[in-house]
């Protein structure tokens, strides 16, 4: 597997995507589930098919860009509004920064890492170890990056966080993963229920943090990305239960921003799992 992606790492990532193209539609077309949910879900949100139909390429691009983003040569990246990001750095309390699943979250990390690491130190992102053993070398190499720290999806993951931060560090999130039970509170996503991740404001109010919300738009033909990051609408709430609320609605003034690149087809309303 790690010989297989370090080979379509070297491909032209304008070639990847439109393999990645192809692929998404055929997904598409041969699995009810995936489709009914892809449909379920953007329906949610006030999208017709047409409005979103883009999206369906868009999610084949997000895996097949995969083994450039992991082991290649960082592609060609260009910043929307990094005074934005400047201003957060600069206030040293540490920043949090929110990169739903739209667009390419990938790059996001490497951007940061690339322009930010060496003044302010390295970004620290969440990562889950693969479930799969055979996945392990190649989950691995991708995450050893100059510049990227990786903490798990435990309580010490949490507590090398929260030490970043207050080192006045980055960390970087996805805010939209519906995290295991005991981990997470119900509040709306697009008028439905979903099942939310609170450790990000459990970190914000905790450490006094900066919160920034950031997303990687794929640029067409494979030209490279654009960074947007974007502040929020209004101050952290001090309860974490409307904090919670206001994170998911700042995620859904972001996915309006591009309905086209976001990942329809995730599963954001299904029950938690239980971790043994």
């Amino acid at each position: 597997m790690l010989a297989l992606f370090k080979f379509l790492s070297l491909l032209p990532l304008g070639f990847m995507h439109l393999v990645g193209g192809g692929l998404g539609w055929l997904a598409f077309a041969l699995s009810p589930t995936y489709r009914r949910r892809f449909c379920e879900n953007s329906a949610q949100a006030g999208y017709s098919f047409a409005q979103v139909l883009p999206a369906v390429a868009q999610i084949g691009r997000m895996v097949a860009e995969l083994p450039r983003l992991w082991l290649g040569k960082t592609p060609y990246f260009e910043w929307d509004n990094d005074a934005c990001v400047d201003a957060a750095y600069a206030q040293k309390k540490g920043v949090l920064f929110l990169t739903p699943h739209l667009g390419c979250f990938e790059i996001t990390a490497q951007a940061l890492a690339m322009r930010y690491s060496a003044s302010y130190g390295p970004l620290t992102v969440l990562f889950r170890p693969a479930r799969k053993t055979y996945l392990a070398p190649l989950m691995l190499a991708a995450r050893q990056r100059p510049g990227l720290e990786t903490a798990p999806t435990t309580l010490s993951g949490v507590r090398q966080m929260m030490k970043a931060l207050r080192q006045g560090r980055a960390i970087g999130l996805l805010p939209d993963q519906v995290p295991p039970e005991g981990m997470g509170a119900w509040a709306p996503f697009f008028g439905r229920e979903a099942y939310t991740m609170t450790l990000a404001v459990r970190l914000a109010l905790q450490t006094g943090a900066e919160l920034r919300l950031i997303w990687g738009e794929r640029l067409p033909w494979g030209q490279g990305y654009r960074l947007h990051c974007r502040e929020l609408q209004c101050p952290l709430a001090v309860s974490a239960d409307k904090a919670v609320i206001q994170m998911n609605e700042e995620i859904e003034r972001l996915i309006c921003e591009c309905p086209a690149q976001y990942l329809w087809s995730y599963g954001r309303y299904k029950q938690p799992r239980v971790d043994a």
